[in-house]
């Protein structure tokens, strides 16, 4: 079993999240939700997500064996996590729902929100290989 992270790692990560990122990015209720979430559920929304992603990489990818290599456990998610928020803020990007300069706090808001479950998608193509 490999614990590496290579650009087929990467490549399952961005095709995980643009998966799951595009149908929620064309959803008005999440553009809404950018809008008027308060930020404790947004930190609740966001450290759910990466409790999701540490379980789901733990039981899965890592077939709970992290005790030598918790550094790449932990940087496996960081990065799971990072790459479907970038892939996240170009769909709404290219949508137009990313008003970085105009309103940054509603970018980040929307960012956070899609990527919760787009993270989730990410994972799981990534994890499709592992032994």
């Amino acid at each position: 079993m490999k614990f590496s992270f290579n650009t087929e790692d990467a490549s399952q990560v961005l095709v995980g999240a643009f998966a799951l990122a595009v149908p929620i990015s064309f959803s008005e209720e999440a553009w809404q939700l950018g809008e008027t979430l308060p930020f404790t559920n947004l930190i609740m929304l966001f450290v759910l997500s990466v409790l999701f992603l540490a379980l789901f990489t733990y039981q899965n990818v890592f077939q709970r064996n992290v005790t030598s290599r918790l550094a790449v456990f932990i940087f496996r998610i960081a990065i799971a996590y990072l790459m479907t928020a970038l892939v996240v803020s170009w769909v709404l990007l290219c949508l137009d729902k990313l008003p970085l300069l105009g309103d940054p706090i509603i970018s980040l808001k929307r960012i956070i929100i899609i990527t919760m479950p787009a993270s989730m998608g990410a994972i799981v193509v990534d994890s499709f290989d592992k032994e």
